[in-house]
């Protein structure tokens, strides 16, 4: 297996200056970041995501995965009105029954690379965590950047909302990274890239798979392709990379308050997706 291919994320732009982003206007309209906008780039020798960045909508049912590839990309540009078919939810879902502890909370489903850390096989001199992966019998060096009041920002979440994380990276490299992230036991459930659904070259984040009433689930996500089955569930967030200045988790929190006493979500992120 490819090494970097193990990371789903998309690459810091002051690595690969010379790359024009790709991003398409359907989920731009909801963009929440709060000081820039959202900027993509692809370094193809180390990261492998956002390989293609046109998503259509699927012409089969998405439910079974493919061997695995590489990840995630954008968003075609064109009718905006376009209605992407949702696949049917399985017979078992991802999620095991609400805990009494979460009994009555809203779902929110978090990503991790570029959203709540930046991961890369080159060392990074201010790393938080560097996390040993076994990639063909070799073990290799990830480095690990958390995002600016990532800790705040979890521990909130953890008490307003059931949390999960669900990511497009392979478990060898994300299980011990939210370990060492997670110290509180915020995400109740952990899934990885065997829990998307492949389509069209992108690893989709299929939230009617979760097990979980659709009106009460949000999903925190950088890549408008994972949440492209349900983009009216999405709170987008620009993609970090290194900004230690950055204070988009934290001001998210007073939002995500709000969005706690809300009976459903829709309402609250159709204002949102409008602002």
């Amino acid at each position: 297996m490819d090494g970097p291919a193990i990371i789903t994320q998309v690459t810091n732009p002051k690595e690969d200056e010379g790359r024009t982003p790709g991003v398409g206007e359907k989920a731009s309209q909801c963009n929440v970041s709060l000081k820039k906008q959202r900027s993509r780039s692809i370094l193809s020798s180390f990261f492998c995501c956002f390989r293609d960045y046109n998503v259509e909508a699927p012409t089969h049912n998405p439910s079974v995965l493919p061997p695995l590839v590489e990840e995630n990309g954008g968003l075609q540009k064109g009718d905006q009105r376009q209605v992407i078919p949702i696949p049917s939810p399985p017979a078992k879902y991802l999620l095991p029954e609400v805990t009494v502890l979460d009994y009555g909370k809203k779902c929110v489903v978090i990503d991790l690379d570029e959203t709540l850390v930046h991961s890369s096989f080159k060392p990074i001199s201010n790393a938080d965590f560097i996390v040993p992966v076994e990639i063909d019998g070799t073990i290799h060096q990830v480095y690990v950047l958390k995002r600016p009041h990532v800790d705040e920002f979890l521990q909130r979440m953890g008490q307003l909302f059931e949390c999960v994380l669900f990511t497009a990276s392979l478990a060898k490299y994300a299980d011990p990274v939210a370990d060492l992230l997670d110290r509180w036991g915020v995400f109740r459930a952990r899934l990885f890239r065997e829990s998307c659904v492949f389509h069209r070259g992108n690893y989709v984040k299929d939230l009617s798979r979760l097990g979980r009433e659709l009106s009460k689930v949000i999903i925190v996500d950088n890549s408008p392709a994972s949440y492209i089955f349900h983009p009216e569930n999405a709170v987008p967030v620009q993609s970090w990379f290194d900004d230690m200045t950055d204070t988009e988790l934290l001001d998210l929190i007073p939002f995500f308050e709000g969005l706690s006493r809300e009976d459903d979500v829709y309402s609250m992120l159709h204002r949102l997706c409008n602002r």
